[in-house]
């Protein structure tokens, strides 16, 4: 019986960051690290008339973090997040926001293939200091948009304007 071969560790996940120049580090050199998928993912809420909650997720979210760590506040971050990839409690919900508009209308939300949706940060506040050592391991962050702005205003103001969203992404070294 023959074995397979054995790859160094964290080189399964490597196709899973296509593009994109995954290395160790170098000391004095710029580093790419991709997004653990395994530890990835939006998290958004908005409010429903006033009462409750709706909650999502979109997962399979894809990523880099650039990084010199002789120059951290030049390290960027870019991450698409595929919005056909989200994830309600409720299966009703998450089929009207990917339901297609009606009579070849606009949809009320995403429609049936939105595009994935990708932000690029060009500066990074704070480092993680831990037993003496200062490495990027997560990117966090917080925020809330309106989703007018970005043309998606069905049920607005039953189902709140605002979005809040919870970008966790993971990063690894490959």
């Amino acid at each position: 019986m023959q074995q397979a071969p054995r790859l160094r560790p964290g080189a399964h996940r490597a196709r899973r960051c296509p593009g994109a120049r995954c290395q160790g580090p170098r000391a004095g050199h710029r580093r790419d690290l991709c997004r653990n998928p395994d530890h990835s993912l939006i998290g958004w809420e908005v409010s429903h008339f006033g009462f409750n909650d709706y909650y999502g997720l979109f997962g399979d979210v894809a990523g880099t973090l650039g990084l010199d760590p002789a120059k951290p506040a030049e390290a960027k971050v870019d991450v698409t997040i595929p919005l056909a990839n989200v994830s309600t409690a409720s299966m009703g919900l998450t089929d009207h926001l990917l339901r297609a508009g009606k009579d070849g209308g606009k949809p009320d939300f995403f429609g049936p293939a939105p595009v994935p949706a990708r932000f690029v940060t060009a500066t990074i506040i704070g480092d993680l200091p831990l037993n003496g050592v200062t490495r990027p391991v997560t990117f966090e962050a917080e925020t809330a948009i309106k989703r007018s702005d970005f043309g998606v205003s069905y049920a607005i103001p039953f189902v709140t304007d605002e979005v809040e969203l919870d970008i966790s992404v993971a990063f690894e070294k490959q």
